[in-house]
């Protein structure tokens, strides 16, 4: 596994926000400054009709100076009642002030819509809304040749720093077994800062370099330091994008690339999705630049055709495992084992 991926996909891979909403609440004082008031006021201050001998207040009537009842009663300040009315105004006003629009006569709330006719909503919610899709953990927590075929058919998204989102369904896989596995990198169990990724959970991305310039893109599975190689795709959104990001790895004389021609490889799906190395140990199920979202159809088993990883053959008898999938007819498969396909065929 030591060589990597070629460009070209002929020779061998191996995996080498918000705003605080409102709440609009109130907390009455009214309590603390009705204490007050009838502690120093008396009961008969807030009697309705006066205690026998005890004058009734009112704004008009207030005034600084004590007033003694002719009954002998204790004197009282005549400016407390206009206060206590002050203090419960505001109070009053907030309790009285509904939080929501008006139902209409049908029994239904009032909606605002925006010029797009549409409720206005938070950009928060809208955001869930669109990323609610994406494949999480527990579709990556499977055994490495599992997930290998349960990629096919997926679709893998990169969100340009821009806003411009890159799609691609994938047609091509190759699973990678860890330490048992003599074309790994983590063969032998061995672990390094190059291949750290292998050994994260399931979902992670391992991306590494080739020959100075390429990248390669697996990602993790169950089994220590077990991979899958994303080989190539079947380009569906930003292929002007893509086709740009290609043009810079190329000659100024080369042909323009067909679509199908701009993802049938691991490096070259790599460039036409700005994929470096900076997304290495990222998680597929949590990154909110780069995920997956499920296909609109699996292929069926006899869609699949199994065959030996390519450039390989440093790994030995592991060279001839049938760790390679593809979805049979696919023009984006980067290689086509045509017998294989002929020997599968009969059998199917």
């Amino acid at each position: 596994m030591g060589r990597g991926c070629l460009p070209e996909g002929s020779a061998g891979a191996g995996p080498e926000a918000p705003d605080a909403a409102f709440d609009g609440e109130c907390r009455g004082r009214s309590g603390r400054g009705n204490g007050r008031a009838e502690s120093r006021s008396g009961a008969g201050l807030c009697s309705p009709s006066g205690e026998a001998g005890l004058p009734r207040l009112s704004p008009s009537s207030a005034s600084p100076l004590l007033t003694a009842p002719a009954g002998g009663g204790r004197a009282q300040f005549s400016r407390m009642m206009p206060r206590k009315r002050r203090r419960l105004t505001p109070l009053n006003a907030v309790q009285s002030k509904p939080s929501f629009s008006p139902a209409d006569t049908s029994g239904s709330l009032t909606v605002v819509l925006d010029g797009n006719s549409s409720p206005v909503s938070s950009k928060y919610f809208s955001e869930e809304k669109r990323t609610s899709s994406r494949l999480g953990t527990d579709f990556f927590n499977q055994s490495c040749i599992s997930l290998a075929k349960s990629f096919l058919g997926q679709i893998l998204v990169h969100k340009l720093p821009d806003g411009r989102e890159l799609r691609g369904k994938i047609v091509e896989t190759e699973a990678y077994l860890g330490g048992e596995d003599a074309a790994s990198h983590s063969k032998g169990g061995k672990q390094t800062a190059r291949n750290t990724a292998m050994f994260m959970k399931p979902g992670t991305l391992y991306v590494y370099q080739i020959y100075g310039i390429y990248f390669c893109m697996n990602v993790s599975s169950q089994g220590e330091g077990a991979a899958v190689l994303l080989r190539s795709l079947e380009p569906l959104q930003g292929l002007d994008t893509m086709r740009q990001l290609r043009s810079t790895q190329r000659k100024g004389s080369a042909k323009p690339l067909k679509d199908w021609q701009l993802c049938n490889g691991p490096s070259k799906l790599c460039q036409a999705l700005a994929i470096n190395k900076s997304f290495d140990q990222k998680d597929l199920a949590r990154d909110t630049a780069i995920w997956m979202e499920p296909g609109s159809e699996a292929p069926g088993e006899q869609a699949v055709v199994t065959a030996a990883r390519i450039g390989v053959s440093y790994g030995g008898e592991w060279a001839q495992k049938p760790l390679r999938f593809y979805i049979r007819g696919n023009k984006c498969v980067s290689v086509v084992d045509k017998k294989v396909e002929r020997e599968q065929g009969a059998a199917d």
